[in-house]
């Protein structure tokens, strides 16, 4: 690949897969650049889950730093998008795209922790949570502050279709698929399978650092407090804080960064019911079966387990 200030390969998701870890593993690549922001979500224009970026000068400019590498980026909204990829190939038809997958009920167990942590999840019980997603007018009435498209747990896992949009466009020779399981079985094995298709030096060795660990709040209403500050508070601070707009934002963020990391703690997710592990598997296994056709993998101990 060659070298450029604008992205030529895409980690496109799907969340909770070791996609925070795989980027942080390639940024460390000599030859590679990937901003420190991991997650730009510019090309995902269908989706509004995020506060989007200003302009298309503003999303290259996080990629002036890496002049003279390979640059890339990873947003895990782009699988799930449905205009992302056109739009990403509407940009760069010879771009490398990489999907990273894992089982569909674990992956959503996992993600609902994170949104939990994150304050993006309202409904403590993952059973329920799923419940509130198939009852849309309850739905609406627990979320009614927030993007309720943003909380389809199971339009995350439509993995076939999803996958089959960028196959469609950018053709398999140029999208890898990694599987979760075989990232985290062999790490040093699949990172040199991506440095491979990347066509950079593949005997580097990144230093290879658990990420994402399970995490949990210890008080929620600081939570609420500093993702949802009281507009008045707002207003307060714009009153004894007269400065730019940009330059109070950055410092408002950096305070919330601070907050969030003395309100963590890691500890353990709790296994999840079996019962209900089996009632999603049964769900998931007519969208696991096309998912295996697609990429020629036997996936039965997906639904089997």
């Amino acid at each position: 690949m060659k070298s450029t200030k604008q992205p030529s390969f895409f980690i496109v998701g799907a969340p909770k897969c070791g996609t925070t870890a795989t980027c942080r593993y390639l940024a460390q690549h000599p030859e590679l650049f990937i901003p420190p922001q991991k997650e730009l979500y510019y090309f995902d224009f269908d989706l509004h889950s995020q506060p989007k970026l200003e302009s298309f000068e503003q999303y290259l400019s996080f990629f002036e730093p890496g002049k003279g590498k390979i640059c890339g980026e990873g947003s895990t909204s782009y699988l799930r998008s449905q205009e992302a990829p056109k739009a990403i190939y509407d940009f760069n038809p010879d771009a490398k795209i990489i999907i990273m997958l894992r089982e569909p009920v674990s992956l959503l167990y996992s993600l609902h922790s994170q949104r939990l942590y994150d304050g993006n999840e309202t409904i403590q019980d993952f059973k329920q949570v799923l419940a509130a997603e198939l009852d849309s007018d309850h739905n609406v009435i627990i979320r009614e502050h927030r993007n309720k498209e943003f909380f389809t747990y199971r339009d995350v896992v439509k993995f076939s279709e999803q996958i089959e949009r960028y196959f469609d466009l950018f053709g398999k020779e140029q999208v890898l698929v990694i599987f979760y399981e075989d990232f985290n079985q062999d790490t040093s094995k699949t990172f040199q399978e991506i440095l491979n298709f990347l066509e950079v030096t593949p005997d580097f060795q990144p230093e290879f650092v658990r990420v994402n660990s399970n995490k949990t709040v210890k008080s929620r209403f600081l939570l609420n407090l500093v993702k949802y500050p009281p507009s008045k508070l707002l207003e307060i601070g714009k009153y004894f804080i007269p400065l730019p707009q940009a330059t109070r934002r950055a410092i408002l963020e950096g305070i919330k960064e601070k907050v969030k990391r003395a309100n963590t703690q890691f500890k353990p997710r709790s296994s999840l019911d079996p019962e209900l592990k089996k009632t999603l598997q049964k769900e998931f296994t007519p969208e696991i079966k096309r998912l295996s056709q697609l990429l020629e993998r036997d996936l039965t101990h997906w639904y089997q387990s």
